[in-house]
């Protein structure tokens, strides 16, 4: 029984556990990512699989989108459970939520992806419409929510993604109030800590330009990637990298 025990420790030690020990990242250990408007955090499932398998504790706060500051509170609920430093990645309307709320001390730095970066007094549909792209296929309803056109949701968000996938997306998005849309940011994490950016150069619904102004004006170390605004989906090795990056720089 002894002999069996030991060469089964020893079989142990030579494959996935002693794999998993070597993997171990270095830097920042906990990621949480906040998804943004009409896609909800399931589409972050590639990249938190690349990034949990790296040794990375990762959690996704899906954003209510009701209004800004209580989609900051669930990001603040997230980082209070979080163990020790931590990174935050925002896509898109998430950008604005981690900008008002990446002032913890527990947050060590930030990520955009294809995502508003604005500044105290700036909304995300104000950036947005300042630098508007080829898209214009958003819909109010009567309750105040704003949708995408289902028809277009596809050549829209994702076009390099299956059409049978951006068929579902469509069918299954997360509406985002005009009210938090319309929140002007009370605070920029980006002003006091260290942020990283992707620029998808495909975007359709956030202006690449738009994205390397406000990453250029962030100081944010920035990674263009050839992809639609659901980057993060159609590119996930590309993306995981970059965030992989920025939490081994950080301590």
């Amino acid at each position: 029984m002894r002999k069996l025990l030991s060469f089964t420790l020893a079989l142990m030690a030579s494959t996935g556990f002693a794999h998993a020990a070597e993997v171990a990242p270095t830097g920042v250990k906990n990621i949480v990512i906040v998804p943004g408007a009409f896609v909800d955090g399931s589409g972050w499932h590639v990249v938190h699989d690349i990034l949990i398998h790296k040794g990375y504790s990762v959690n996704i706060v899906q954003p209510r989108i009701d209004t800004l500051l209580n989609d900051a509170e669930a990001v603040n609920r997230q980082l209070r459970k979080e163990d020790g430093p931590t990174l935050l990645v925002g896509s898109d309307y998430g950008g604005a939520v981690i900008s008002q709320a990446g002032n913890r001390d527990k947050v060590k730095g930030l990520v955009y992806v294809a995502a508003v970066a604005p500044t105290v007094g700036e909304s995300t549909l104000q950036l947005v419409e300042s630098m508007p792209e080829p898209s214009n296929d958003l819909q109010p309803s009567w309750d105040g929510y704003i949708y995408v056109k289902e028809k277009q949701f596809g050549a829209d968000f994702g076009g390099d993604l299956t059409t049978n996938r951006t068929n579902f997306l469509a069918v299954s998005q997360v509406p985002g109030t005009v009210g938090a849309l319309r929140a002007m940011t009370e605070t920029a994490a980006w002003r006091n800590k260290p942020s990283w950016a992707v620029v998808a150069t495909e975007d359709r619904v956030y202006s690449p330009e738009l994205q390397r102004s406000m990453y250029q004006r962030a100081g944010s170390k920035v990674t263009e990637i050839k992809g639609s605004h659901l980057v993060y989906m159609s590119q996930p090795e590309q993306v995981a990298q970059v965030i992989e990056d920025a939490a081994k720089s950080l301590k």
